[in-house]
C-alpha cells in the first residue's frame, strides 16, 4: 500500500518479522499510558501485529480526519493533547514526507502511528459515547446502571471499515447536550463553564432506557416532573434527603475506630436510582429504619413516656407486639443495641402522610406524602431522611391509576368523596363504619396498582436547558465538585 502510494521502492523490502519485533517493543512502551491496554493488545494479537488502521485509513485521509476530530474535541471540553494528537500529526507528517533512506527507518513511525491512533480513536469514541467517568466509581449512592464500554465493542470499533462514519455518528445529538455545549462555547466565566462541563458529562452517560413516558426527580431542582415525550404531564415540588454532615469522611473513620453511635456522622442524601413505580399504598404504615430509631425515636421515648402511643408508634420485640410500650424502661437499653422494631400506624400523624409510592430498589427509597407541608415552602428542600416527599400526592396518584373507578376507590380510602357520584356508596359505607361506635374501626393500608408500571429516575442535574435558556441549581450534595475532580485529567 505504501509502495504504491509513494511510488517508493524501499517499501517493497518491508520485512514483517523485523517490523513485528519493533511493534512489540513499541506496544510495551506505550501500553502503560493506555486506558484499555488489554483490549488493544488483544486486537493486535488477533491480527498478528498488522498495522490495520494505517493500512486502511492512511492513504484515504481518514487518519487526518481523526486528528481533525481530536483537535476539535475542545468543543466537548476536552484537551486534545489527552489523545496525543500532536504526536499523531507529527508521525503522519513524517510518514508523508517520504524521506526514509531504508525501509526499517519507517517501522517505529508506523508502529507508533498505528498504536497512538488506535488508542486515541478508542478513547475519543468512549468519552463521547459513554462519558469519561463512571459515576458508580466515584459516588457512593449512585445506583443507576450506566452502560460502559466493553472489550467486544472496542474490538469491533478497531475493526471498522470507515472511521469517518463512526466519528460522525458518535457526536452527542440530544437537545440538552447541544444546548449546554452552545452555552459552554459562549460562556466566559470559569465557574459557569465548569458547571456546564460537568453537566455535559452527565448527559454523555449511557442511562437506562426510560421510554418517552417516565417520572424524573431532579434532586438539585427539588422537583418531580412526569414527562410524556416533550410534554409535561404533571410537575411538583419535592423534599429530598438532607446533605451529609461536613467532614463526613473523617467522622466516618472516627466512628469506625470508636464504634460509638455518637461519633456516627449523618448521611441522609437521596440516592440516584432507576426503577419502575409498581404500587401505591394508601394509609401507609411506616416501618421506622434502625438509624432513625437509634438517633431519634429512642431519645424521644426516654424524654416522654407517652411519646410512642401519642405518635401511634407500635413497638415489637422479636416480632411480637408490646401492648404497653409506655411502660418500657428505656434506660435499661443502649441505643446501639436496641432489641425493638418500631412501626407507625396509618393515620393523620403518620410521617408518610396518606400515600406511599413504591418501586423496587436496594436502598428502601420511595416517594410519599407528608404530614408536614411546611417543607415545601422552603427554598432548600434537602430536609428528609432520604426518601422523597411529594407536594401533590393525590394528583400524582390520580395520574398513576389512570381511571376514575380506581381513583375514586383510592379517594374513599383516605376519606375523600368520589369524583363520580355513582361511586358514592363506597364513601358512605366507609364513613358509616368509622362513625359506628359499637365497633372499633381500624385504619389499615390499602394497595392500588398503577394502570401500568411507570419508569422513575432519581437523578442529579445542576444545569439544563428549559424554554431556550439554561437553568442553574445549587450543588447541594457537592457532587459537581467531586465529578470535576474526577474529570480533571481529561481537561
Amino acid at each position: 500500500m505504501l509502495s504504491e502510494h509513494f511510488k517508493n521502492k524501499i517499501y517493497k523490502d518491508f520485512d514483517t518479522v523485523a517490523y513485528d519485533s519493533v511493534f512489540v517493543k513499541t506496544m510495551d512502551s506505550l501500553a502503560k499510558g493506555f486506558i484499555n491496554p488489554k483490549t488493544v493488545k488483544a486486537f493486535y494479537l488477533e491480527h498478528k501485529g498488522s498495522p490495520e488502521l494505517v493500512t486502511k485509513f492512511y492513504t484515504n485521509g481518514e487518519l487526518d480526519s481523526l486528528t481533525a476530530y481530536l483537535d476539535n474535541s475542545k468543543v466537548h471540553g476536552f484537551n486534545p493533547e489527552i489523545f496525543k494528537v500532536s504526536q499523531i500529526k507529527s508521525l503522519l507528517k513524517e510518514l508523508s514526507d517520504n524521506k526514509f533512506k531504508k525501509v526499517e527507518e519507517s517501522y517505529p513511525v508506523i508502529a507508533r502511528l498505528e498504536l497512538l491512533s488506535a488508542n486515541a480513536y478508542l478513547n475519543y469514541n468512549n468519552f463521547l459515547k459513554y462519558g469519561v467517568v463512571n459515576p458508580r466509581n466515584i459516588f457512593s449512592r449512585y445506583y443507576i446502571k450506566v452502560k460502559r464500554p466493553d472489550s467486544a465493542g472496542m474490538i469491533r470499533l478497531l475493526s471498522s471499515e470507515n472511521i469517518l462514519d463512526t466519528l460522525r455518528a458518535i457526536q452527542p445529538s440530544s437537545v440538552q447536550y447541544k444546548a449546554l455545549q452552545k452555552a459552554f462555547l459562549n460562556a466566559t466565566d470559569e465557574n459557569e463553564r465548569r458547571i456546564l462541563l460537568v453537566n455535559m458529562e452527565r448527559f454523555r452517560w449511557k442511562m437506562p432506557e426510560t421510554g418517552s413516558n417516565y417520572v424524573q426527580v431532579n434532586i438539585p431542582d427539588f422537583k418531580l416532573t412526569w414527562f410524556d415525550k416533550a410534554d409535561t404531564v404533571i410537575s411538583m415540588k419535592v423534599c429530598v434527603g438532607g446533605k451529609r454532615q461536613n467532614g463526613y469522611e473523617e467522622k466516618l473513620k472516627a466512628f469506625a475506630k470508636s464504634g460509638n453511635l455518637d461519633d456516627k456522622p449523618k448521611n441522609h442524601e437521596t440516592p440516584m436510582l432507576f426503577s419502575k413505580i409498581n404500587s401505591i399504598q394508601a394509609n401507609p404504615v411506616w416501618n421506622i429504619p434502625v438509624s432513625i430509631a437509634q438517633s431519634e425515636i429512642y431519645w424521644m421515648a426516654r424524654k416522654d413516656p407517652y411519646y410512642l402511643s401519642n405518635s401511634n408508634i407500635k413497638v415489637y420485640y422479636k416480632d411480637k407486639l408490646i401492648g404497653e410500650p409506655d411502660t418500657i424502661n428505656w434506660s435499661r437499653y443502649s441505643r446501639d443495641k436496641l432489641p425493638f422494631k418500631f412501626k407507625q400506624g396509618s393515620g393523620g400523624g403518620n410521617a408518610l402522610g396518606k400515600f406511599k409510592f413504591i418501586f423496587d430498589n436496594s436502598s428502601s427509597i420511595y416517594l410519599h406524602d407528608t404530614n408536614n407541608k411546611n417543607g415545601f415552602n422552603l427554598s432548600n428542600r434537602a430536609i428528609s431522611h432520604g426518601c422523597v416527599r411529594v407536594e401533590k400526592p393525590l394528583e400524582f396518584a390520580e395520574k398513576l391509576v389512570g381511571d376514575s373507578y380506581t381513583y375514586d376507590k383510592l379517594r374513599a380510602e383516605v376519606d375523600l368523596p368520589p369524583i363520580d357520584s355513582t361511586h358514592m356508596k363506597w364513601y358512605k359505607k366507609r364513613m358509616a363504619a368509622k362513625a359506628d361506635t359499637s365497633k372499633s374501626f381500624q385504619l389499615k393500608p390499602a394497595w392500588f396498582g398503577p394502570k401500568k408500571q411507570v419508569p422513575i429516575i432519581i437523578t442529579y442535574i445542576t444545569a439544563w436547558s428549559q424554554n431556550d435558556k439554561i437553568e442553574y441549581r445549587p450543588d447541594i450534595y457537592q457532587m459537581d465538585e467531586k465529578l470535576w475532580v474526577a474529570m480533571k485529567k481529561f481537561r
